[in-house]
């Protein structure tokens, strides 16, 4: 029998049976990280949820492309590298290596496609050419604008209508714009932006808008329609809005993501995350004090994916506790091969069923309650399968990223030619992401967790 997700698609505002536009190759788009500071708390709920939806549907699926974009051009950007006295390229490759590490320490499947803004510059003032064209966008003041009254179906997403929008959510405001619910898609470089944060374009020297990096990687990697479209609440609108907008005006007969999946907020002690409160939390922190990768991603995966979420000290040792009982367990199965044992149906549904997460842990819990009371090995398996789907399974000892081993072997290559400075400041890269460098008698290089 086939199995059927159901999903609450944010387009429609009802739950619906996930029916992908190809049974045979499922398509996913989720919006990944701003590169200008290390990866928070609720940058890893985002990942480690759609983790789990990419999980899930290649349990259901023959093939999954899952695209998650890096957003490596944005204002924010450029004022941390200009605070740092580096190149927008330089902070950006440090804060990417960073959250893969990251992410990786929260066993988080690497996505098939991570596209960046700045690898596609070109694609994103041919589509913006192409609005233009189509007298959806104009030029005014060297920016280019997107016309919002110019789609008649702006606000199908957020359900409300322009005038609401307005109300609720700070627009800039510009003498050349028409409108002031436009959106900028191109905009000039400021002159104290720093000359790797400068492209040339046929409006002048500047940079894309945020909204249309986002439409051009999604229809490029997966195509002018594809099947679910992911990201925080929080960007439900206007980024996702506008990212329809664009799309669906650049090409009229796309309908651009069939379903939307959105993840609820997190918020500390009760508390929104913020600087100013003084309890913005970052992955690499709470790492670097000891906490497992898994304990946090069992923090993350608690609550329904699509309510919020509150990181404490309660669920903190809460989720320490749980994992230290499970690794009792996975450490006695650790010779047990469930490599074709299949996942139990009555956890399985619970997924099914709009992502339930919350019950799917529960009956985690349950299973390894009943393990200690009976100790049946097709129950072990069970757990041991579950775990391991769930990205518990690797007891600790996650192999080392892919990213880090590239970096170590470009340090074995320095040192080949000398240029042992080079080495050095790949070495510091690597001990910042929270790995020792070994040299072994023969000259190899050991990568060692810290």
């Amino acid at each position: 029998m086939v199995k059927e997700l159901i999903l609450y698609n944010s387009l429609t505002g009802r739950k619906e049976r996930f029916a992908p536009l190809d049974p045979k190759h499922v398509r996913m788009y989720v919006c990944g990280p701003t590169l200008y500071s290390n990866p928070h708390l609720g940058n890893a709920r985002s990942t480690v949820i759609y983790d789990l939806l990419y999980r899930v549907l290649k349990e259901i699926y023959p093939k999954v492309t899952y695209a998650r974009n890096i957003t490596d051009i944005d204002d924010k950007i450029n004022d941390a590298a200009k605070e740092k006295q580096i190149s927008i390229q330089e902070l950006t490759q440090e804060v990417r290596e960073e959250f893969n590490s990251d992410m990786h320490e929260l066993c988080n499947l690497k996505p098939d496609i991570e596209p960046s803004a700045l690898e596609n510059i070109d694609d994103i003032i041919d589509l913006i050419h192409l609005l233009i064209a189509r007298k959806h966008a104009y030029i005014a003041a060297g920016h280019v604008y997107f016309s919002v009254k110019s789609f008649k179906d702006y606000g199908k997403l957020s359900g409300r209508d322009i005038e609401e929008m307005l109300q609720g959510v700070r627009i800039e405001v510009a003498e050349a714009k028409q409108e002031s619910e436009d959106f900028v898609l191109w905009k000039p470089a400021k002159e104290t932006d720093d000359d790797s944060a400068k492209f040339h374009s046929p409006w002048g020297i500047g940079r894309p808008g945020w909204h249309i990096e986002c439409s051009l990687m999604s229809t490029k990697f997966l195509g002018k329609d594809f099947d679910l479209h992911g990201g925080g609440a929080d960007l439900k609108f206007p980024h996702h809005e506008n990212e329809i907008a664009q799309s669906c005006a650049a090409y009229p007969d796309s309908k651009y993501a069939k379903y939307w999946v959105h993840n609820g907020f997190l918020t500390v002690h009760g508390e929104k995350m913020s600087k100013s409160l003084g309890n913005f939390i970052t992955v690499k922190e709470l790492l670097q004090q000891g906490v497992k990768g898994r304990c946090l991603r069992l923090i993350l995966l608690m609550t329904h994916y699509r309510k919020p979420l509150d990181y404490n000290f309660k669920v903190l040792e809460e989720s320490r506790a749980i994992i230290a009982r499970y690794d009792r367990i996975l450490n006695e199965a650790k010779d047990i091969d469930v490599a074709n044992w299949p996942l139990p149906e009555e956890f399985f549904d619970l997924l099914l069923n709009d992502l339930n997460i919350a019950e799917a842990m529960a009956y985690l819990y349950e299973l390894s309650k009943e393990i200690y009371s009976f100790h049946q090995e097709d129950k072990i398996k069970d757990f041991k399968r579950i775990a391991e789907f769930l990205g518990f399974g690797n007891n600790g000892s996650a192999e080392t990223p892919l990213n880090i081993l590239a970096m170590a072997k470009e340090i074995q290559n320095a040192r080949a030619i000398k240029d042992y400075k080079k080495a050095d400041e790949i070495r510091a890269r690597i001990i910042n992401l929270g790995y020792e460098i070994n040299y072994t008698k023969s000259g190899e290089i050991e990568v060692i967790k810290k």
